[in-house]
C-alpha cells in the first residue's frame, strides 16, 4: 500500500511538472504589456524560442489584437467567439470570464513585424515539410539575430537536408548584423555558395554608406569579402538561370513536338493542310478529363492510375475522329489544298462548338497524379517539376514509337511508298485509300497523345488547340516537310529560342521574332532543315 502511494505521488508530481513546463513565465508575459519597445521585442523573441503551442497561441493573439493585460499584471488571451470562459491565462493554463479591467495590448508596426517574423519562424516546427521549406525561405528575406536561438532549435530537429541548408543560410544572413566582426565575415563566406537571389539586398546594404559618409560595414576586409561573395552569388544565379531556361526550353519544345508530330504526318507526308489539328489536341485533353472523372466516380482508390488509361483512350478517340473526317470529307479533296484548308477550318469550328455544348465554355481542371506532383530541387533553388520531366521523356518515347512505325513495320513501308509514289504503289497492290485513312488516323491519334500531355500543364478548354496550331505548322515547315528528325530539332530549337528571348523581348515580341526568322529562313531554304529524299511522279 505504501509503495502504491509512492507511485501515485510520483505520477502526480510528474503531471504537475509537465503542467508547470507548459505554462509561460508570468514575468515574460508582463513584459509584453510594458512601455519599453525593446523589452517587448525581446520578450516576443524569448516566447518564440520556446517553440511550443503556447508560444504560437500567444503570438497569434498579439498579432490579432486578442491579447489583454490587467492592472495586476495578468496577461490574458480573450476569444470573443467563446460564449463561456473566453479569457485564457497562459501563465496558469486556466480559463474564466472576461475581467472588466482587462485592456487590449497595443501593437505598433515595429512590434507587429517582429511578431510576424516570429510566427514565420515557428512554422519551422510544422510536420508538413513544404510548410517548413516555405518558412525557411521566407526567413531568408528578413533574418534577425534575435531569431537565431529559435532557428538553432529548429535546425536540431530538422531531418530534411535541403531545409537544413536553407536554415544555415538564414543563420548566416542573421549574423550579417552581428557586432562580432569574425561572425560577420564567416557569415559572408557561407553565403558565397548560395543561389538564392533574396539574400543579395542584405549583402549590398553592407556596402552602402551612412548619412555621415561612413560605410555601414566599417571593416574594409569584410567589405572586400562582400564584393567577392556578391560576384560568386551572381555567377551561381546566372548558372541556375541558364540551366532553368534550358530545362523549360526543352519542356516547351517537347510540348511543341507532341503538338507537331501528328501534323508532320498529315501535312508532311500526306500534304493535307489540316486546320482542325489543334482540335485533335483538344479532344485528347478532354478524353483525359473524362477518364479522370470516371476514375473519381468508380475507382477513387486508383485515381493516380487514370493517366495510364487516358493515353490509349485519347489515341483511340482522336484516331477514330480523324478517320471519320478523312472518310467523310478529306478523301474527296486530295490534291486541292485550298479547299482542304477551308474545309478543315470549318470542321475545327464545329468541333469547338460541340465541345462547348457538351462540357460548357469554361475551362475544366485536370489534376496531376500524385506521382507527377511536386518537383526536384537542384542547385539550391531551381525546381524541376515532375510533370514537365515526365512530358519530356514521354515526347521522346512517342518520337521513337513513330519512328518504329514508319521505318520498321509493314504499315510504315506502305505509308512511305504511297507518299513517295502513289501510282506505283497502287500498281503493286497497295490499297492507297486504306493507307490514306490509317495515316490520317495515326497523325490525329498522336495529336491526341499531345493533348494528354497538355492537360497536365494547365486547364483544358475548347480553345486549347488554337494556341498550338500556328506553332505546329512552323515546326513542321522549319524542320522540313515529311522529316521526323527535322520536326524534333525544330521543336526543341524553337522551344529554347522562345525561352531565351522571352525575358529580353517579352512573350509577344519573342513570337514575332521567331515568325520573322522562319519566314526569312524558308525564303533561303524552302525545303526546311532537312529535304525529303525520294521521287514522285506527281
Amino acid at each position: 500500500m505504501t509503495r502504491l502511494k509512492k507511485t501515485l505521488m510520483i505520477g502526480w508530481l510528474c503531471i504537475q511538472s509537465m503542467a508547470a513546463q507548459a505554462a509561460i513565465d508570468p514575468a515574460l508575459l508582463k513584459s509584453l504589456a510594458g512601455d519599453d519597445p525593446d523589452i517587448r521585442i525581446e520578450a516576443v523573441n524569448k516566447i518564440a524560442a520556446l517553440a511550443n503551442d503556447d508560444a504560437t497561441r500567444i503570438l497569434n493573439a498579439l498579432n490579432t489584437d486578442a491579447l489583454y493585460a490587467r492592472p495586476n499584471g495578468d496577461v490574458l488571451i480573450i476569444d470573443d467567439n467563446k460564449p463561456v470562459n473566453p479569457a485564457f491565462n497562459p501563465a496558469t493554463d486556466q480559463s474564466g470570464p472576461t475581467p472588466d479591467d482587462a485592456e487590449g495590448i497595443s501593437v505598433n508596426n515595429r512590434l507587429r513585424g517582429v511578431v510576424e517574423g516570429a510566427l514565420s519562424g515557428l512554422k519551422l516546427f510544422s510536420p508538413d515539410i513544404k510548410r517548413r521549406q516555405t518558412a525557411a525561405t521566407d526567413l531568408l528575406k528578413n533574418a534577425d539575430p534575435a531569431q537565431i536561438p529559435l532557428i538553432n532549435k529548429a535546425l536540431q530537429k530538422e531531418t530534411d537536408p535541403d531545409i537544413q541548408a536553407t536554415l544555415h543560410q538564414v543563420i548566416a544572413t542573421a549574423n550579417l548584423h552581428s557586432p562580432d566582426a569574425g561572425l560577420r565575415k564567416a557569415a559572408i563566406t557561407t553565403l558565397a555558395t548560395s543561389t538564392n537571389a533574396s539574400i543579395k539586398p542584405a549583402l549590398q546594404r553592407l556596402l552602402e554608406k551612412n548619412p555621415d559618409g561612413s560605410f555601414i560595414e566599417p571593416d574594409e576586409a569584410i567589405r572586400i569579402e562582400v564584393v567577392r561573395t556578391l560576384a560568386a552569388l551572381d555567377r551561381q544565379i546566372a548558372t541556375t538561370d541558364f540551366i532553368g531556361k534550358v530545362f523549360y526550353g526543352v519542356s516547351l519544345g517537347s510540348v511543341l513536338l507532341l503538338a507537331a508530330l501528328g501534323l508532320a504526318i498529315t501535312f508532311g507526308l500526306m500534304g493535307i493542310i489540316n486546320m482542325a489539328h489543334g482540335e485533335m489536341l483538344m479532344i485528347g485533353a478532354y478524353t483525359t478529363y473524362m477518364c479522370q472523372m470516371l476514375f473519381r466516380k468508380f475507382l477513387p482508390g486508383a485515381l493516380d492510375a487514370y493517366l495510364l488509361v487516358a493515353l490509349p483512350a485519347a489515341f483511340i478517340v482522336t484516331a477514330a475522329v480523324g478517320i471519320a473526317i478523312e472518310r467523310a470529307v478529306l478523301r474527296w479533296l486530295y490534291g486541292r489544298p485550298l479547299e482542304t484548308l477551308l474545309c478543315t477550318w470549318g470542321i475545327s469550328l464545329m468541333l469547338m462548338q460541340t465541345v462547348r455544348t457538351i462540357f460548357g465554355a469554361q475551362n475544366v481542371e485536370v489534376a496531376n497524379p500524385s506521382w507527377m506532383s511536386g518537383g526536384v530541387t537542384v542547385l539550391g533553388s531551381l525546381v524541376l517539376s515532375y510533370n514537365r520531366i515526365v512530358i519530356i521523356f514521354f515526347a521522346l518515347f512517342v518520337v521513337f514509337a513513330v519512328w518504329l512505325i514508319l521505318n520498321k513495320t509493314r504499315l510504315g513501308l506502305f505509308v512511305r511508298a504511297v507518299m513517295q509514289n502513289r501510282r506505283m504503289a497502287a500498281c503493286v497492290g497497295v490499297a492507297t485509300d486504306k493507307i490514306d485513312m490509317m495515316t490520317f488516323g495515326l497523325g490525329c491519334g498522336i495529336a491526341g497523345l499531345g493533348g494528354v500531355a497538355l492537360s497536365q500543364l494547365g486547364n483544358v478548354g475548347p480553345d486549347l488547340g488554337q494556341s498550338y496550331i500556328v506553332d505546329s505548322f512552323m515546326v513542321v515547315v522549319l524542320g522540313g516537310v515529311g522529316q521526323l528528325a527535322g520536326t524534333v530539332i525544330a521543336a526543341l530549337g524553337l522551344g529554347e529560342v522562345n525561352k531565351f528571348l522571352e525575358p529580353v523581348a517579352g512573350a509577344v515580341l519573342a513570337k514575332i521574332a521567331i515568325l520573322v526568322f522562319i519566314i526569312v529562313f524558308i525564303q533561303k531554304r524552302p525545303q526546311g532543315l532537312f529535304a525529303l529524299k525520294g521521287r514522285s511522279v506527281e
